[in-house]
């Protein structure tokens, strides 16, 4: 059982705290500021119950060196603000002494991990030297732990450990959508390449009721029926994979949903002529960019039917109008739904958030991972190490 900070008693403690602070910079400032906004969010009630903070987090690549512009110094302004008080800053060699010093209430920020190699390589040495700043581990970095470092992985097995409060959002986010929904449950699936997505799949076919494919993926499908493709994005390498994904979603008795219609054109660029056609149509010069009208209101039937829906990828070329409308579409229908109270929605990715935030509806669904990889390993049914770690309870 993996244990929440925010249960535990705190006052008078140093809480180690991993954080994901890598946030977006331009011109010396912070560009966009929502990690550390929201970290701060469950990081303020900590500090009232007087805990002091040491926050630990990577930022950029310097690949195990020093580099100033990677330095947690650019972003140390920001926290203060979010935090609402002020923020010490230390390099590594003096973060021990500085961590000592610390009061109830006080926060220091130490210098970027990844300025140590021991970080990346998840080195003993390197966590029991972050294992001397406090003495509680906080993991609030899901978006991390599908790494095997040493701030995330070897740090929780040398301090009492216990999550964060976004780590537990996170957690209980997709424990609710993945692994114990509410039936029906509903899987909307897209991207570019199906080779990139086998272990998901698999994974939710499995899993859940019902699982809509889009986007180049859904091309692969549809080739693998038979379908011509033209210029069209598909993988014709990947036959066998799609068949062995169907076998496994006819064993666990999951309905897949392809596209019925989709939207054709001669180029991919912005106010391309655009035409609709059977799934099973594409002329030899033309591309599929987009599932088609009637696909949306297949796809809207069987989200209407459901209970949970879980979001990973666009389900059609979404960056360029008008390829976008099958995903803001959907993402609508979702985002009505949810707000009826009838359906939980859960979402993740790059390109999902994207989209969700191009359609204006992120602010919608019940919960929008912004966490990426670790996501993406989540829905493969993978182990993350971080989340592992944290399971560990010989410490306490």
């Amino acid at each position: 059982m993996i244990r929440a900070v925010c249960d535990m008693e705190v006052a008078g403690k140093r809480l180690v705290v991993r954080a994901d602070l890598n946030v977006p910079m331009a011109d010396g400032r912070v560009s966009d500021a929502t990690r550390i906004t929201r970290f701060a969010e469950g990081m303020r009630p900590l500090l009232a119950k007087g805990a002091a903070l040491v926050v630990l987090s990577h930022f950029g690549r310097p690949k195990g060196r020093v580099v100033a512009g990677a330095s947690l110094r650019h972003i140390r302004d920001a926290l203060s603000c979010a935090l609402q008080c002020p923020v010490r800053f230390a390099e590594h060699e003096a973060a021990a002494d500085e961590a000592r010093n610390l009061g109830p209430g006080q926060v220091l920020l130490v210098e970027n991990l990844r300025f140590d190699p021991g970080e990346e390589t998840n080195d003993e040495g390197f966590a029991r030297h972050l294992a001397e700043l406090g003495d509680l581990y906080v993991n609030d970095a899901f978006s991390c732990a599908h790494r095997a470092h040493a701030s995330t992985e070897a740090l929780a097995r040398l301090l009492p450990a216990a999550a964060g409060p976004l780590m537990m959002e996170e957690l209980t986010a997709l424990q609710t959508a993945l692994e114990a929904p509410t039936r029906p449950s509903v899987a909307i699936v897209g991207g570019a390449k199906v080779s990139t997505k086998i272990a998901v799949l698999k994974n939710l076919v499995q899993k859940l009721d019902h699982v809509i494919v889009g986007g180049g993926m859904a091309n692969t499908f549809l080739f693998a029926q038979g379908a011509p493709m033209g210029k069209s994005l598909h993988e014709a390498d990947q036959i066998r994979t799609v068949a062995e994904i169907i076998a496994l979603a006819e064993k666990a008795g999951c309905a897949i949903h392809l596209p019925v219609d989709v939207v054709v054109a001669r180029a991919f660029r912005a106010g391309a002529e655009a035409q609709t056609l059977p799934a099973n149509a594409c002329p030899e010069d033309a591309m599929i960019l987009d599932a088609g009208p009637d696909a949306v209101a297949d796809f809207t039937r069987v989200l209407e039917g459901a209970r949970t829906i879980l979001w990973n990828g666009p389900l059609g070329a979404f960056e360029i109008a008008p390829f976008d409308a099958a995903t803001v579409a959907l993402a609508r229908v979702a985002a009505e739904l949810t707000r009826g109270g009838t359906v939980v929605s859960v979402a993740g990715g790059g390109d999902t958030v994207a989209a969700l935030n191009a359609a204006g509806v992120a602010d919608r669904f019940t919960y929008v991972s912004s966490a990426g990889g670790a996501f993406l390993e989540w829905l493969e049914g993978r182990t993350l190490p971080g989340v592992a770690a944290l399971l560990q309870d010989e410490k306490v």
